[in-house]
């Protein structure tokens, strides 16, 4: 369950399995692809409904309904309530067997009601609020239990709480091994489906159901690569679930790119880069994104541009589901995405030309990553040692190509999303926004005093760009 406090009241704890004999014993591999997210921190996401009814309307309703239809798309998702496999390596010298996940019959999530006594308006709103907020709404993953030869994993848990009159709150948390946000949001899909339909006919008929067969093809090396680490190795004996927890003084809000506003960023960086061709509204928009936390960065940590030397990064990861030859159902469930790493001098991306420099970077690893003929297995064997590289980098959760946005379980569509597992480091999130799909809406989490200046920064920054080109 999530971190209980004075705001949060615990309506009803209960294990939600899919219906009877309608799955029954199933295994999922594991390939490198998910492998490499084995000591991630789990992802944790908040979706936010207006549902201006009573507690006792509440229970009478939405409780019922989303407990069945929770189940019955477990029917067709069976990884999310089974658990992740781990196994010990036989003696010191050997490697341990390949994780995977499993389901056995009876296998179920943790899914929790609670009543919470905050202020579900500031919750959604997108000014600066401090983190610790809604770590209440956010379910943890259970802990690790050792059984026989192996230790099983929980991998997925749900959260729903009731603002009561004024809205709904659901958290859900997972392990990334099991899914990147693609499969996330299919499940979620149906889900919702299911939930506002009373069944999964519509579900059924619109050619969603998740892949499973593990077609991706690559050298074995790749997953001894992994198993062969430390802490991998040692993942049999020392897991233990991640708490999350943040600086007491962290806050997060949203910043909003208008489809008008990237149009006139477009029209200004091709007078900047006049051998530019093409620019795309993600790239544009993470490069101001960074260049502007660089600078606020800068002034939060009291440094002079001029004398240093550091470097930092800014790394996003690229969908190869379509990329793939040959290319992979968009229902392949699991982890298909491949890291995109840009490196640029610290006081560079501070700097005057810090948004310019930004967008023809990034814009240039996408693309090489994108074009190159090997596809995303070129270069995997350096990709671990690459992530944990001890410089400062700005990592993206989320992708503005799945709209959070169009997930209705009846109430209508959220007012607002929050990824609230960017609190673990400096990452953004980034997906469409809310009010248009052609906006872009980005999540951040940074100390207050940072936040401020950053919040100062884009609006001026905006602004004069903006006012070049009006």
């Amino acid at each position: 369950m999530a971190a209980t406090n004075e705001f949060l009241t615990v309506v009803e704890k209960c294990r939600i399995s899919p219906p009877p004999n309608t799955v029954g014993e199933r295994s999922l591999p594991l390939t490198f692809f998910d492998l490499g997210w084995l000591l991630a921190h789990p992802i944790h996401q908040l979706f936010f409904y207006e549902f201006p009814h009573s507690k006792s309307h509440f229970i009478a309703t939405v409780i019922p309904n989303l407990k069945h239809s929770l189940s019955i798309t477990l029917q067709h998702f069976f990884p999310f309530s089974g658990n992740l496999i781990v196994f010990p390596a036989p003696n010191p010298s050997d490697l341990p067997r390949k994780p995977e996940i499993r389901y056995t019959e009876g296998d179920s999530i943790a899914l929790t009601f609670a009543e919470c006594s905050l202020d579900f308006n500031d919750l959604k709103g997108n000014h600066a609020r401090e983190c610790d907020k809604f770590y209440p709404l956010v379910p943890l993953l259970e802990g690790a239990s050792k059984v026989s030869d192996f230790v099983k994993i929980p991998i997925f848990s749900v959260q729903v709480t009731i603002f009561p009159n004024s809205g709904i709150a659901i958290g859900l948390t997972n392990h990334h091994t099991l899914s990147d946000a693609r499969s996330r949001y299919d499940l979620l899909k149906a889900w919702t489906s299911i939930a506002k339909y009373g069944t999964d006919k519509l579900f059924l008929t619109g050619e969603s159901l998740p892949f499973y067969d593990r077609v991706i093809e690559y050298p074995d090396s790749l997953d001894e690569m992994c198993l062969k680490l430390p802490p991998f190795r040692t993942l049999y004996e020392n897991y233990r679930p991640h708490q999350l927890v943040s600086e007491t003084d962290k806050v997060r809000a949203t910043f909003i790119l208008t489809r008008a506003q990237i149009n006139l960023l477009k029209k200004w960086l091709l007078v900047q880069l006049q051998d530019l061709e093409y620019v795309s509204s993600f790239t544009l928009g993470c490069a101001f994104i960074w260049s502007c936390i660089a600078k606020s960065r800068f002034l939060f940590e009291g440094k002079k541009g001029d004398e240093n030397e550091e470097v930092e990064r800014f790394v996003c990861v690229i969908d190869w589901r379509s990329r793939m030859d040959p290319p992979l159902p968009q229902t392949y469930f699991g982890n298909c995405v491949g890291p995109c790493f840009t490196t640029i001098n610290s006081a560079i991306l501070a700097g005057n030309k810090g948004f310019v420099t930004a967008v023809e970077l990034v814009g240039k690893t996408i693309r090489e990553t994108v074009k190159n003929k090997q596809g995303m297995l070129k270069d995997a064997e350096t990709w671990l040692d690459k992530l944990f590289m001890k410089v400062p980098t700005v990592g993206v959760a989320g992708t503005p190509k799945i709209n959070v946005y169009d997930l209705d379980f009846g109430w209508g569509k959220p007012k607002k999303y929050e990824t609230i597992s960017i609190d673990y480091g400096q990452a953004i999130s980034v997906n469409v926004s809310t009010e248009s799909a052609e906006d872009l809406e980005f999540g951040l989490s940074l100390p207050a005093k940072q936040m401020d200046l950053f919040s100062t920064i884009y609006g001026q920054e905006l602004e004069k760009i903006v006012s070049e080109e009006i």
